[in-house]
């Protein structure tokens, strides 16, 4: 008998299809904030108008503007970012831009409420897991500034309690969390997605449908999160390459920002990832490689070597993207080859003597402990990558 519990996750409400600008100021006035610091791609705040827009519509209630969070989320960056806001006396942080940026408010929350003014000092509060899958996660403060977000790209980490943030010192990315690092609110308006590079938002899409992929696969899945997942791989299947086809189709991009946030039911309900996610983000912080690449380069391959444990699950996959009966490997790589996305290790710029760094850290990853199919240790990783290379 199918039995489990789910629970929901702190996030209040995700606004949709509504200009950012007019729906962050509704939300500003709900929650009273009137020290507002913005957390920014610095292309976004260089190169183009929306941060003015929001400085417009904020006037005396901006507390300040950070738009130097690096790729992967530095912890030096994370910490600089909350001393300013710590100095301004910010009351609600708002983000507009990508993963890292997301990712960043998280951790500023972190560190305003844990006290943590020095990169070193997020030692104490970083998830730590062995190489035979235990992990131990310290005692964490909740947040003492909460986080509207206004994701750019589709990877729909805004829909997470945790946070990935780099050490640049020692090349890790490590996870932190708490329940309440999750935004209080999440604002999807396809038109703030508009600057995104194309390899960015494509890439972040296909992010997305692994999120998808591997909760319909995963060992301990939620009936919730495998409706949600499959309407999400319809919903991405469908409009990432109306977008590629026109960049302009601002209907084809608020489906794909709903399929991200319905891909990541999943992980706000404790469904577990796989070998894709957790290899993915020991090629972000080991190899630099972005988030997106790290899904289109490994998914295929995670599905075929998972296939004979779940082929049956996967083939509600091949039915999600419209072509049932077919294998779900290869419908998802011919997906990700259409969108013009790279496909291979070495041309996302990894090199040959670090693919065994990159399998010995993938087993200090806790999906690569929930994989479907077992992996016993970084011989098996290696094989993987090497299928990928």
């Amino acid at each position: 008998m199918l039995s489990g519990v789910y629970r929901f996750p702190a996030m209040e409400s995700v606004v949709f299809g509504k200009p950012f600008v007019e729906a962050l100021a509704q939300e500003v006035d709900r929650v009273e904030a009137q020290a507002v610091f913005i957390l920014a791609s610095s292309t976004l705040a260089s190169e183009t108008n929306t941060v003015d827009r929001l400085r417009q519509m904020l006037g005396n209630r901006l507390a300040g503007v950070c738009a130097k969070i690096g790729a992967h989320t530095p912890r030096t960056d994370v910490v600089a970012a909350a001393n300013a806001a710590r100095e301004a006396g910010a009351d609600l942080i708002v983000t507009l831009g990508g993963g890292s940026v997301t990712d960043a408010a998280k951790m500023v929350g972190l560190c305003l409420g844990n006290g943590v003014t020095d990169p070193s000092q997020l030692d104490n509060y970083r998830a730590q897991i062995t190489a035979d899958g235990t992990i131990r996660r310290p005692d964490v403060k909740a947040p003492s500034v909460c986080s509207i977000t206004i994701p750019t790209t589709l990877s729909a980490g805004e829909c997470t309690a945790s946070a990935g943030c780099t050490d640049t010192v020692r090349q890790v990315k490590e996870s932190f969390s708490h329940p309440l690092m999750m935004p209080r609110t999440v604002i999807l308006d396809p038109d703030a997605s508009v600057h995104t590079p194309e390899w960015l938002l494509l890439s972040t899409g296909i992010r997305a449908v692994d999120h998808a992929v591997e909760d319909i696969c995963s060992i301990n899945g939620q009936p919730i999160a495998e409706g949600a997942s499959f309407h999400a791989l319809r919903l991405l299947g469908n409009g990432l390459p109306a977008v590629k086809g026109d960049p302009s189709n601002l209907e084809a991009r608020l489906d794909c920002q709903v399929g991200a946030w319905m891909s990541m039911v999943g992980s706000q309900t404790g469904v577990s990832k796989g070998a894709s996610h957790g290899i993915g983000h020991v090629l972000g912080g080991t190899a630099g490689v972005p988030h997106g690449y790290t899904s289109c380069v490994m998914l295929p391959h995670v599905l075929r070597f998972n296939h004979p444990v779940n082929g049956s699950k996967q083939a509600r996959v091949s039915e999600a993207l419209g072509r049932m009966d077919e294998p779900a490997a290869e419908v998802v790589a011919e997906l990700i080859s259409g969108l013009g996305l790279p496909t291979r290790l070495r041309d996302v710029g990894v090199k040959p003597e670090q693919l065994d760094l990159i399998a010995e850290g993938s087993m200090h990853d806790r999906w690569v402990h929930t994989n479907p199919r077992k992996i016993d240790g970084p011989e098996v990783i290696r094989t993987l990558l090497d299928a990928a290379w």
